[in-house]
């Protein structure tokens, strides 16, 4: 770690010079305890927001919209069942964006609703769709409100939880901070409420983590993440190349400021091909293709693209354009893609040239099984 006067300066200078900022709100900061929005709560982000940023733009990752549903359809907890989630998160949503919207306008700002899945995000059209339209309400002066699609995802097409979302969100939108805000003012060495703990100041890579039990670090609220899940987020920006700050709603003003509060995470790695990040981290494979040792080599040390003869083995049910791991002869993932094929196709291809298959089957299977464009290594 570096000295606190060191880490104070890089802190500041981070925030000071960011343009463009992603802030993620957690449920348990926005809600009350029964389920319902907490108006003062919500009015108070937005004071806190508008009056910090001035110039600079937001993008504003909200949870909250299952929590907010749950008073209104009588449920007294959240339900397990994902229909009923479903349904709160119907209800919830318009009032979430509504308390957003007429909270903005005490600042003549404008919010535009944003609803994600990883569908939208790891298929190059949609991804192409989701940044220019977050792109242009930013230059119009709009404040987007991200959230998940929680009213149509299911398990197979669900972030899992929003502090993942907010560090992807921040690299399609090119952000310069991401800062997590929750009920929790930063990451602890131990369980915040056991006396000897002391909050972590700033983490400068990954040895900085080495023997914290960040499952008991400290567990954020009402939502479906907690602290790990916050690690993980930084970790994923950081390695993109964007400072987070992890610190707490009541201390968004200190955050935002600059100033000494929360857990700041230096930048661990520049910004990746844009695409491939979510492809790594928001995808959820439908199969997978075993490869041999020739195509593995390729895959993960060349820069060739998936063919037909590399492959051993095809598992799962999946379609043309649908995530799928790449496997080693071990079963070990090495890299993730958007498959070419639908499932069905792939056993007549297996170990035969795009030639052969062309000849026999036509033209059209002349081609890669998984682009090299569409393809993200996850262990070398």
């Amino acid at each position: 770690m570096t000295g606190a006067g060191e880490q104070q300066g890089a802190r500041a200078a981070a925030v000071a010079g960011a343009r463009r900022i992603v802030v993620k709100v957690g449920s348990s900061s926005l809600t009350t305890a029964g389920g319902g929005l907490d108006a003062d709560r919500v009015d108070a982000l937005v004071d806190t927001l508008a009056k910090a940023t001035g110039e600079k733009e937001v993008v504003l990752v909200s949870s909250g919209a299952i929590a907010a549903g749950l008073a209104p359809l009588g449920l007294d907890r959240r339900p397990r069942d994902l229909a009923r989630q479903q349904a709160a998160a119907s209800v919830g949503q318009g009032l979430l964006v509504a308390r957003y919207t007429a909270s903005f306008a005490r600042y003549g700002r404008r919010v535009g609703q944003v609803l994600l899945t990883t569908d939208d995000t790891s298929r190059r059209a949609h991804y192409r769709n989701a940044r220019r339209t977050l792109d242009q309400l930013l230059a119009m002066g709009a404040v987007p409100v991200v959230n998940e699609n929680d009213t149509v995802a299911t398990d197979e097409i669900r972030f899992g939880d929003n502090d993942r979302l907010a560090a992807l969100v921040a690299h399609l939108v090119r952000a310069d901070l991401l800062v997590l805000l929750s009920d929790v003012d930063g990451l602890y060495d131990g369980d915040p409420s056991t006396p000897g703990t002391s909050r972590i100041d700033e983490v400068t890579g990954p040895k900085d983590l080495e023997g914290i039990s960040i499952g008991s670090a400290g567990k954020a609220g009402v939502g479906t993440g907690g602290m790990v899940t916050k690690v993980d987020a930084a970790r994923i920006a950081a390695a993109a190349g964007i400072p987070v700050v992890l610190t707490s709603a009541s201390q968004a003003a200190d955050a935002l400021a600059g100033r000494p509060t929360g857990t700041f995470f230096h930048r661990t790695g520049r910004r990746s091909a844009d695409r491939l990040l979510w492809l790594a981290h928001a995808s959820t494979p439908r199969g997978a293709l075993t490869l041999d040792d020739g195509a593995v080599r390729a895959v993960v040390d060349g820069t060739g693209s998936l063919l037909p003869a590399g492959i051993a083995r095809v598992e799962g049910e999946f379609s043309a354009g649908d995530p799928v791991e790449l496997r080693d002869a071990a079963g070990r993932a090495v890299a993730r893609g958007l498959v070419a094929f639908d499932a069905a196709e792939i056993p007549q291809l297996l170990g035969r040239s795009t030639r052969d298959l062309a000849r026999e089957l036509g033209p059209e299977y002349e081609r890669e099984v998984v682009h090299r464009d569409d393809l993200v290594v996850l262990r070398r």
